[in-house]
């Protein structure tokens, strides 16, 4: 029989290696995992654009067709600009900004609980000759976060594509909202009426009815997430207005 001294000192050890292992494998995978995920951005950033790229190629088809990224504040200012492999003004590649810390960061601002400032990046994609702006969206589902890029025209006016994503939806209902049916209904419509006003685009139970420029159908029986989709809309596109106004509409 073995001494309860002899049995404690085993299982430390055992839990110490194996605690040991698992976290040499965490360091060793880690740099594969990050890449995994920004291969995942990036198709999801193309693919609002109609290009489609598989995970082994999709750096070269990011660089291939985005030419610029661009970083910017809440009053429509450019404060960094990456192209060409490298920063050409700012301190901040717009890639790398995290558009959950960023929404949080401007919630914290508007409540008066920090003054510093978020940004939010836009993609500048040459396609064919064709100049388009995506911008990443997110918000809140029924079961969990959400999220997608959209794909303007170059009035920054015109829906050019749209992918959505989610973390945990209902199967056959609120996932719906990353399936090609759902995200095609967004191409050609518009996020400004006819005044220059800011309307974004609604998710409607039921039909878009007369107001079809600015509005999809809801997925049926997901209407918390529809609503979701709507919601993240609403607030992240409102986000790019200040720009919009300050630089496309004036070109």
């Amino acid at each position: 029989m073995f001494s309860n001294k002899y049995i404690f000192t085993y299982a430390s050890v055992m839990v110490i290696l194996v605690a040991a292992i698992l976290s040499s494998a965490s360091m060793l995978l880690k740099p594969y995992q990050e890449a995994n995920v920004k291969a995942e951005k990036i198709q999801g950033i193309l693919a609002s654009a109609n290009v489609t790229t598989d995970r082994e190629q999709a750096q070269n088809t990011y660089e291939k067709h985005i030419v610029e990224e661009l970083a910017v504040d809440s009053a429509g200012n450019v404060v960094s600009r990456y192209r060409n492999d490298s920063l050409v003004e700012g301190q901040v590649r717009p890639f790398n900004i995290d558009i959950k810390e960023a929404l949080l960061r401007n919630q914290a601002v508007k409540s008066g609980e920090s003054s510093e400032l978020p940004l939010w990046p836009i993609f500048v994609v040459d396609k064919d000759g064709e100049r388009f702006y995506i911008v990443p969206v997110r918000g809140v589902g029924l079961w969990g976060p959400i999220w997608g890029n959209i794909a303007f025209e170059s009035d920054f006016n015109t829906i050019a594509g749209a992918t959505f994503d989610h973390k945990g939806e209902t199967p056959g209902l609120g996932a719906e909202i990353n399936t090609s049916w759902f995200e095609d209904e967004f191409k050609g419509k518009t996020i400004f009426d006819q005044q220059g006003k800011f309307v974004s685009v609604n998710v409607v139970k039921g039909g878009a009815g007369d107001n079809a420029q600015h509005a999809v159908d809801a997925i049926s029986g997901g209407t918390i997430t529809s609503n979701g989709v709507r919601d993240m809309l609403l607030s992240g596109l409102d986000n790019y207005v200040p720009y919009i106004k300050k630089n496309i509409n004036n070109e």
